[in-house]
C-alpha cells in the first residue's frame, strides 16, 4: 500500500478524481486505486484497468478515454484464502 502525495487527477467511471492510495497486492493482481470522487466526496476503489489518467494539454493528453461503468459498484478485492 503506498500513499500518493501529491495525489493524482484520474478519471473513473464514477467521475473526475483524485487517487490517495494505491494497492498492490503482487504480481498476479491488478493494481487497486482508492479515488476521492471530487464531484460528490465518495470514495472508491478501482482496478487500474477502470481508470485513466487526467487530461493534461502540456503532456499531449488532450482526450483520455472516459472508463466504462462496466460494474455498478467498486471491484471487489480478492479473497484472503
Amino acid at each position: 500500500m503506498l500513499q500518493l502525495n501529491p495525489p493524482l487527477p484520474l478519471c473513473t467511471p464514477k467521475g473526475e478524481g483524485f487517487a490517495h492510495v494505491l494497492i498492490d497486492y503482487g504480481p498476479e493482481s491488478d493494481l487497486y486505486w482508492t479515488v476521492f470522487i471530487t464531484a460528490t466526496g465518495e470514495i472508491w476503489t478501482f482496478a487500474n484497468r477502470e481508470v485513466r489518467a487526467s487530461k493534461n494539454i502540456t503532456l499531449g493528453r488532450t482526450h483520455p478515454q472516459v472508463p466504462r461503468d462496466e460494474h455498478s459498484s467498486a471491484v471487489p478485492m480478492r479473497s484472503n484464502r
